[in-house]
């Protein structure tokens, strides 16, 4: 498997290979040269109506990310990841968040969804 998850805050290790932000806000209190993001692909994020509703604690963690893979099923969301399922076919691949606990975020469900294209 080529697909991590790392904090953005954390710094950049040699086996990350291309690193992917996969959050819709620029992380807070860091620098563009000191997260050495290569790609930040917006349109592969929850939306902005998603990322309140889940942050507000209104639903569970499976509710969102039925939400959001419904949100990755629209014809927006399709190009920009089929282009990360084309990294993670060529090589490492580190999927960037500031999300505290990137297991109950978005980046779990990105994970899941390229490691069922990898089977």
């Amino acid at each position: 498997m080529s697909v991590s998850v790392r904090r953005v805050y954390d710094p950049p290790e040699p086996e990350d290979g291309v690193r992917v932000l996969v959050d819709r806000l620029w992380p807070r209190g860091v620098s563009k040269e000191a997260a050495r993001v290569d790609e930040w692909p917006k349109g592969l994020t929850p939306s902005t109506e998603l990322r309140r509703w889940y942050h507000a604690g209104e639903g569970t963690f499976e509710e969102f990310a039925r939400r959001y893979e419904a949100e990755l099923a629209e014809p927006g969301a399709r190009e920009p990841l089929d282009h990360v399922r084309d990294l993670v076919g060529r090589g490492p691949v580190t999927l960037l968040t500031a999300a505290k606990s990137p297991e109950q975020s978005h980046t779990a469900v990105l994970v899941r969804l390229l490691e069922a294209d990898r089977h």
